[in-house]
């Protein structure tokens, strides 16, 4: 069973291979990301995220979730050597670590549940999990930031994460903390495969912002492999990439 709604200002995908899935399933999982969407979307005035923009809510008195996500991404700007901060002129955009948090948080409802195969999909970061329905492994593509129809890689992924930052959908929307004035122009999309799609997520925006040095960052992360295309089309991968791409 497959349905995709738009939710989160994006494309939701749940996918589950398992006899006896229901509709009911999947409604629990579109339900949870509603649930993240009103407690983290900053384009909506009530939302937890924005009552802290305002001031009209203190961090200490924020939800558990809240506080959750606030940890992780302080734990994520010390790992990446500050590439990573989700506070920019003193407001908080935490987009750049919810969205794979949820994702997790949403595959885990389906394993909670007793499901083995599946595949969570949102805005094109996934979560994938056993088989398809064809009993092979999910597949993956990773687009042409130059040419949207085209698709330069196919991966086979089970039990693993996948996200792609880039610039080619949304313009100019990830910057460098490092220096917040420039524009990110030296690469245009950076994949990145690690066994759990929050990695995966935070990871990829962080490496992004790197620019060119970001793909020897993702060589370095245990666990994950990594597929770079810099402003002139030409790609780099880590050393262990290859044993993700799909061969016919």
């Amino acid at each position: 069973m497959k349905e995709t709604r738009i939710l989160m200002g994006m494309p939701v995908t749940v996918e589950v291979a398992d006899a006896g899935v229901t509709a009911a399933s999947l409604e629990v999982v579109f339900g949870y990301f509603r649930y993240v969407d009103g407690k983290f979307s900053t384009y909506q005035d009530n939302s937890e995220i924005s009552l802290i923009n305002q001031g009209a809510l203190p961090v200490e008195q924020a939800s558990m979730d809240m506080r959750t996500i606030f940890a992780l991404a302080e734990q994520t700007k010390q790992a990446t050597n500050g590439y990573f901060d989700i506070r920019r002129n003193g407001i908080y955009d935490p987009s750049g670590v919810v969205k794979g948090w949820a994702i997790a948080h949403a595959a885990g409802m389906l394993r909670q549940a007793g499901f083995k195969n599946y595949y969570v999909d949102a805005g094109g970061d996934i979560q994938a999990a056993g088989k398809n329905s064809h009993g092979q492994d999910w597949r993956v593509g990773i687009r042409n930031p130059f040419n949207m129809q085209e698709i330069v890689k196919v991966l086979h992924v089970s039990e693993c994460g996948v996200a792609t930052s880039g610039t080619y959908v949304r313009g100019q929307h990830i910057y460098s903390p490092k220096n917040d004035a420039e524009s990110l122009k030296e690469i245009v999309s950076l994949t990145v495969v690690a066994p759990d799609i929050y990695d995966a997520d935070r990871f990829a925006t962080a490496a992004f912002a790197m620019g060119t040095t970001g793909i020897l960052f993702i060589e370095q992360l245990a666990g994950c492999e990594g597929y770079m295309i810099n402003a002139q089309g030409r790609a780099t991968f880590t050393s262990g990439f290859a044993r993700y791409i799909y061969h016919d």
